[in-house]
């Protein structure tokens, strides 16, 4: 028996309808507002690479300290990375951690899911954390198969009405760590458009590294950071942070950003563009920059800095991204950057390198959305063979490239300039 008049009623879910809307517009509209900026002005240029000054600028400010003693072996597209962590996955004796943005279904999909059951099943600790919307095109028969299996497998900030405020901020890292000692880290998603050795656009151009060395249990620790908040586990003990002893030469720092935190990717790249001497080179498929990444640019340029920008082309995952993109090529262009396409595939690498001297590699584009929404992990590479073996690596890819010129630009008709600065105000979220 109803006790309030039925027009009582019908008034009263109205109300309670409205409140509702008004809670979950609140909640996606914070969910959709981009972080802060910290900076709002390019930096003035610090002291160079190659300088100590640098690494100790780099070390005080931003994640880790410099870690001496490691190995970084390059692993260029799908057939070489694949078969590379699949090696290590199979040779697993204590634990694997793994973490990433895009595990999709498919043959290379399928082949990690046998891998990771199969060390499951051997009595390895396997902990599996794929963000949510990254994971959306994953079958069900592979979530089931891994659970099953004894993964232990968790989706990284599902939709959730204690997770709207933080939808928009998603993990886009890329690590793997095999028994706390050798780590995966780089751009490639597990995803059969990554197969192949980029031969045509069925097989995307990606770079990924191994390493070995103590910056592993920074790598660990980024995945651990992230375990935590979707599992509630707090990984401890030898099986995830064993002795690591130096495995090589190369001091590499590491660093990670999380939702909330200071927009750290955004800060250490921001000053390692103001400390190049001689010459910029980036590699990223999305380039979307804010205004003072732009202004960064153009500041090494009044340096007589070179800078090259090497970008996805026509084959691309996003032609709103590449629309984007545009908006400051005529400033750059007019300024002497050099911009080249990448003809033959999608170019998923990503890369930074500063003179000859520092190399960024990891999961972060050099787009706003990885700047200050995504969780990012990268490593910074303070070895001068490393970069001179990158630098060469990204000559090889940009000689496969086409420049871009004023008059590409010159012949986009007003309207098409006029849609991109229309969809530019989407720019944090691309």
């Amino acid at each position: 028996m109803h006790i309030l008049p039925h027009r009582v009623r019908r008034k009263l879910r109205a109300v309670a309808a409205a409140v509702l809307g008004l809670v979950l517009f609140w909640f996606l509209l914070i969910a959709l507002l981009p972080y802060r900026r910290e900076l709002r002005d390019a930096l003035p240029a610090g002291a160079p690479p190659g300088n100590p000054q640098f690494s100790r600028d780099m070390a005080g400010l931003y994640g880790s300290p410099l870690v001496p003693g490691n190995q970084i072996d390059t692993l260029l597209n799908g057939d070489e990375i694949f078969a590379a962590m699949l090696h290590e996955i199979s040779t697993a004796e204590r634990s694997v951690t793994f973490e990433t943005y895009i595990y999709w279904s498919g043959e290379i999909a399928d082949r990690f899911c046998d891998a990771l059951i199969a060390r499951a099943q051997a009595g390895v600790r396997v902990k599996v954390l794929i963000d949510w919307i990254g994971g959306l095109p994953m079958a069900d028969d592979l979530l089931d198969r891994m659970h099953e299996g004894g993964v232990e497998l968790r989706m990284f900030r599902p939709m959730r009405p204690r997770t709207l405020s933080r939808l928009n901020n998603r993990t886009h890292r890329k690590i793997l760590v095999i028994d706390g000692q050798t780590g995966f880290i780089g751009g490639v998603g597990i995803a059969d458009q990554w197969r192949g050795q980029a031969r045509d656009p069925s097989e995307w151009r990606d770079t990924h590294y191994r390493v070995r060395g103590p910056v592993v249990a920074l790598m660990q620790n980024a995945f651990a950071h992230n375990w935590v908040e979707a599992s509630g586990e707090v990984l401890r003990g030898p099986d995830f942070f064993p002795q690591l002893e130096h495995a090589g030469s190369v001091p590499v720092q590491m660093i990670k950003s999380n939702t909330g935190s200071r927009n750290e990717i955004h800060l250490m790249l921001m000053t390692a563009l103001a400390s190049a001497q001689q010459h910029i080179r980036i590699s990223t498929p999305y380039f979307v920059p804010d205004k003072v990444a732009v202004a960064q640019l153009l500041a090494a340029r009044e340096r007589g800095v070179e800078v090259d920008l090497l970008l996805a082309g026509a084959h691309t995952d996003s032609w709103l991204v590449r629309r984007v993109s545009r908006l400051p090529w005529r400033r750059l262009l007019d300024a002497g950057v050099r911009i080249h396409e990448y003809a033959p595939t999608f170019l998923h690498a990503k890369l930074v390198l500063i003179d000859e001297d520092w190399a960024s590699i990891g999961s972060a584009n050099f787009d706003e959305r990885s700047f200050r929404l995504n969780d990012e992990a990268n490593l910074n590479v303070h070895d001068r063979a490393f970069v001179r073996q990158q630098i060469r690596i990204f000559e090889g890819d940009m000689a496969r490239a086409r420049q871009v010129t004023s008059s590409d630009l010159d012949r986009m008709s007003w309207l098409d300039h006029a849609q991109n600065m229309i969809l530019g105000v989407l720019r944090p979220h691309l």
